[in-house]
Order: structure tokens, then sequence, then C-alpha cells
């Protein structure tokens, strides 16, 4: 255990506080308020999850348990938020189910890979990247929801998620044949 992975720990403990914000009453915290609380707890996680990564970088304090642990507790976050965004009846659940779907997918078909050690062959690509950027705004607006002055916060987030969708689908087929290249040449 180092410094990284008690950070990512944290980040895996963040999950129940956004979950119970919004079973909260009503008469303790309001609307904007439990939106605003929801909203800073997976900002922190984001946070949590930049710092968790520069750390084990700057300081050489990657692990193997590190490398594991990073992405089950990103994925965790992710699918927890779009878990109560569909109850909320914020996203739709096949965004949810298409999003949810391509994080097992492609969690499996790493593993695959490494286990014919050829894990390097499905490193996160800039697609990718971009995928989590958007899903991260996306889930940030759509836990925020409401209007900033004449800011449709909830309109942004929709088509954000829209967006973060198409980019799963199209990254996760990129994995696909970054995979299915390799097998080809084996």
């Amino acid at each position: 255990m180092n410094v990284p992975n008690y950070i990512t720990f944290f980040r895996i403990l963040i999950i129940p506080f956004l979950i119970i914000t919004f079973y909260v009453p009503e008469n303790v915290l309001g609307g904007l308020s439990r939106n605003f609380l929801a909203t800073f707890f997976f900002i922190l996680a984001g946070i949590s999850d930049w710092l968790d990564g520069y750390l084990a970088r700057k300081m050489g304090l990657e692990s193997k348990f590190g490398a594991f642990i990073d992405p089950v507790a990103d994925k965790l976050i992710v699918i927890s938020s779009l878990v109560m965004l569909v109850e909320l009846d914020r996203v739709s659940a096949i965004i949810a189910v298409i999003i949810i779907g391509r994080e097992v997918a492609v969690s499996a078909l790493r593993e695959w890979m490494a286990g014919i050690g050829a894990s390097n062959h499905v490193a996160v690509a800039f697609i990718g990247k971009l995928k989590t950027t958007l899903q991260f705004i996306a889930i940030a607006l759509l836990l925020f929801f409401d209007d900033i002055f004449f800011i449709p916060i909830s309109f942004l987030g929709q088509i954000t998620i829209w967006a973060a969708a198409l980019l799963t689908i199209i990254s996760m087929l990129y994995y696909l044949k970054q995979a299915f290249t390799l097998k080809q040449s084996n």
C-alpha cells in the first residue's frame, strides 16, 4: 500500500456518499443542494483519479495492485453514477447499458489479452481517453442537472452523454479490432 493506492480507496469510499445524497429527505437536503453535493462528490472522485495517477508516476509508486484497483475504482464510480442517473430519469437506460456493457467487455478483453501475454496491445488509446473525458463531463452535468443562469445544464448533459455513448461504441470497436488483428497475426 502506498499514497496513490490510499487515494484510490478514498475514491471508492466516495461512492456511498454520492448515492446516499439522493436518499436524504428533501426537508434536510433540498434539490439544488442535493445535486450540488452529488456533483461535488463526483468531481472529487475525478480529481482523486488524476491525483493518484500523477503521484504514482511522479513518485515512482506504480504497482501491479494500483494498476488493478485504479480502473476498478473508475468503473465503480461511473457505474454507480449512471445507475443513480437512470433511477432519477436523467439518463436513458439504453445509454447506461451501452456504457456499462462496454466497460465490462473491454475489461474482459484486457483480461484475456493479459492472459495470452499481449496486454500492451489493448493499452488505453486516445479515443478511450476522449470517451472518458466526455463521460466525466456528461455525468457531472447530469448530476448537477439544474440550470446555471441561462445555461441549460441538463440539456448539455444529455448531448454530452449521447456523444460519450457514441465514443463508447467506437472505442470498444477500436479495442476489439486491435485484439482481432493481433489474433490474426498469431
